[in-house]
């Protein structure tokens, strides 16, 4: 940017310098795309808010911590190595079919799964847990299962989705910028028909839709593999629905009560011409007497009808992974 009066350079306003994106801490790490974000969930690393709206970030310090551990960079990636069934199964010295049972149990629970081109769900695991896992449950290794797993698994369960989406809601609600964004994370995995029982108010489902996570950012992907990722992000099983309904309705009573505390002092406020409410982030007013002038090579906006908003579906829980851009060629 250049003041045009005195022909010279104007400084450009940085970004925070004690925090720095994420494509930038995974590249400091030497860790690759998808072993960032897996150390970004599994909260190996990590991140605080960004600017309003944008992405989160990771602090310096949290790179210096990481970086100035005695076990880095090996240390930190065996923590975040992921195994499948066949690999995990050798890793505790059990058969393949046993690994399985487990698994479906609810012994342990994946961190990360992908859809492979029979559209079968391959889930995978931290090898650390399946080492602490069998330090120190050593007879579920060998002989006979307990007998309320065993009639649990002939009866059917599999737990190994249910488990993964409980890592998942836990991080994004960690995560939840407000009590607000914190009931959309638990709004998130039940379908329309449980939320709209659940939150029998219009407004307040639209305000939670809004606020709606992301759980997956997802490549071109088929109809198939889409409508496959999205019912592992929802909740089944009445007694897991049950279970976030319960925390849905306490996030909502917290969010509401906080709004309704917040209301007379926002009246408050506006009579005393305060910028904002104790411990809020104060917003920006205009300087008395400074008109803003538009640039003149912009063009005036031209009026017309308000948009109709757009529903958001429930696909929105999917978020496609953007492509890298293409290099141009040296010129």
């Amino acid at each position: 940017m250049r003041d045009k009066s005195m022909n010279r350079r104007v400084p450009v306003p940085f970004r925070n310098a004690t925090d720095v994106a994420l494509r930038t801490a995974a590249k400091e790490l030497g860790l690759r795309p998808r072993e960032f974000e897996l150390a970004v969930q599994t909260e190996e690393v990590c991140t605080v808010p960004g600017a309003p709206g944008g992405p989160r970030r990771v602090t310096r310090q949290e790179l210096e911590r990481i970086k100035g551990a005695a076990d880095f960079p090996g240390g930190l990636r065996e923590r975040l190595r992921v195994m499948g069934a066949s690999e995990a199964s050798e890793l505790l010295d059990i058969s393949p079919s046993r690994f399985a049972r487990l698994a479906r149990a609810g012994c342990f629970g994946p961190v990360s799964f992908y859809v492979n081109r029979y559209r079968t769900v391959v889930w995978l695991y931290l090898a650390e847990e399946l080492r602490d896992f069998a330090e120190n449950n050593a007879k579920l290794l060998t002989g006979r299962l307990p007998a309320g797993m065993r009639t649990g698994l002939v009866a059917g369960t599999d737990q190994r989705a249910r488990r993964w989406r409980g890592r998942r809601v836990g991080q994004l609600t960690r995560h939840a910028a407000g009590l607000w964004e914190r009931a959309a994370v638990r709004a998130s995995v039940l379908d329309d028909a449980t939320l709209a029982e659940s939150v029998p108010d219009p407004g307040e489902r639209a305000r939670l839709q809004a606020l709606r996570p992301c759980f997956l950012e997802v490549r071109s992907v088929s109809e198939a593999t889409r409508d496959i990722l999205q019912e592992l992000c929802l909740a089944e099983g009445e007694e897991e629905i049950r279970w976030y309904r319960f925390l849905l309705a306490a996030d909502l009573e917290a969010a509401r009560a906080a709004e309704a505390v917040a209301t007379p002092a926002r009246r408050t406020m506006a009579r005393t011409g305060a910028v904002s409410l104790p411990g809020e982030r104060p917003t920006l007013q205009p300087v008395p007497g400074v008109s803003e002038r538009p640039d003149p090579g912009t063009p005036r906006p031209v009026a017309g009808p308000p948009a109709t908003p757009v529903p958001r579906r429930r696909w929105s829980l999917l978020r496609r992974r953007r492509p890298k851009p293409a290099a141009h060629p040296a010129q």
